[in-house]
């Protein structure tokens, strides 16, 4: 009997492809014998019926209904490309995935590990304490969680659990969106691609003629306008029927129109001309030779009301100090197009996010 080879993976985000597969595998008749042979089946079951909302492509986070009238919004998520402020990155890209489904982020966990060859007291301070100032600017408790220095790691790498609450069902799926509905997204891309470079290949954009004043500009959009998308998210939850949200990360905003409109089973019509796209980050991006577009964009958030919402939408977040832009709709045509210059063409995406080229040994 021939045995099949193992697939190599590249680096990024598994392909929905293959998590299907393993979801699938989850449900198998085979798999589901363990839990038939289990003496805590009964406590198996009762956990299963307070899930309404658990593994699934596309979705932001888990939903669990407890005793009253909230339920608790779940999220994991580590930090691996960023070394500076990992501790400001982890915080709060877990926190916007919470916000991400109408919820309010409330407790938080890490588990932060170390690389044996540079791990000292003031690294593991500074990380700890840059948790601890995070959580605290955006109201959140920190609960505990593990430290450890281990073998084999060549950066730090900080795993994020935040747990957030919103009322029994009222929180929002990416799985919401209706054909003809108004996307619209928030701030510009790639903003936290864009401080990645900044902060990652600084010595590199300085023998490339980019000036100190850029880079340090570049540098600063983590924290203004900043990573978080919970003002925008819970305004517009507030104030609006919000259909579907969901934060652009790995793959930018390609990938995570894809993922929001795979999870609603519509298509979608982008106009590129009305993508915010940061000045700074398509300089960067043109000089590593990224595509902007997929590449990492946490700090905007894409948020689908009806069209007939979408103007006030974007003016009551103006207002507030947030930019925001329409730049296309769900369609019921299952294709992911998007219009540059005249011309409509599918759009490029994928899981792998075009900011693992900047950590290539010959860059």
């Amino acid at each position: 009997m021939k045995i099949k080879k193992p697939k190599m993976l590249p680096t990024g985000k598994l392909s929905t492809k293959l998590l299907k597969e393993i979801f699938d595998e989850y449900n198998s008749p085979q798999l589901q014998l363990n839990l038939e042979r289990s003496s805590y089946k009964d406590s198996y079951e009762e956990s299963k019926k307070r899930v309404k909302l658990g593994f699934a492509i596309g979705e932001d986070a888990a939903v669990i209904e407890m005793n009253g009238s909230n339920s608790l919004v779940v999220k994991t998520d580590p930090i691996t490309f960023a070394t500076e402020d990992i501790g400001y990155y982890v915080v709060n890209v877990n926190a916007n995935d919470i916000a991400a489904m109408g919820a309010t982020p409330k407790w938080f966990q890490a588990t932060i590990l170390l690389p044996a060859k540079i791990a000292t007291d003031t690294l593991a301070k500074r990380i700890c304490i840059d948790i601890q100032k995070a959580c605290l600017d955006l109201g959140i408790f920190l609960i505990g969680g593990h430290t450890e220095v281990t073998y084999d790691l060549t950066r730090p790498i900080v795993i994020g659990s935040m747990i957030g609450e919103v009322m029994e069902d009222s929180y929002v799926q990416s799985s919401g969106g209706k054909p003809g509905d108004a996307i619209i997204l928030t701030k510009g891309i790639p903003l936290e691609g864009t401080s990645l470079i900044a902060r990652e290949k600084e010595s590199k954009l300085l023998e490339k003629g980019i000036s100190s004043e850029a880079i340090s500009k570049s540098k600063k959009l983590l924290f203004s306008p900043g990573i978080s998308v919970i003002k925008e998210a819970l305004l517009a939850v507030k104030h609006f029927n919000v259909h579907a949200m969901h934060d652009p990360t790995e793959g930018g905003l390609s990938m995570g129109l894809v993922e929001l409109a795979r999870a609603s089973n519509c298509g979608f019509q982008i106009i590129y001309e009305e993508i915010p796209i940061i000045p700074e980050g398509k300089e960067l991006c043109k000089l590593f030779d990224l595509d902007p577009l997929r590449t990492l964009s946490s700090g905007s958030l894409l948020i689908v009301v009806e069209e007939s919402n979408s103007k006030d939408l974007v003016n009551l977040l103006s207002k507030n100090g947030v930019l925001a832009k329409k730049i296309g709709n769900l369609t019921s045509n299952p294709d992911y197009l998007i219009r540059q210059e005249g011309k409509m063409i599918e759009i490029p995406y994928s899981e792998k996010d075009e900011i693992t080229k900047i950590f290539d040994d010959n860059l």
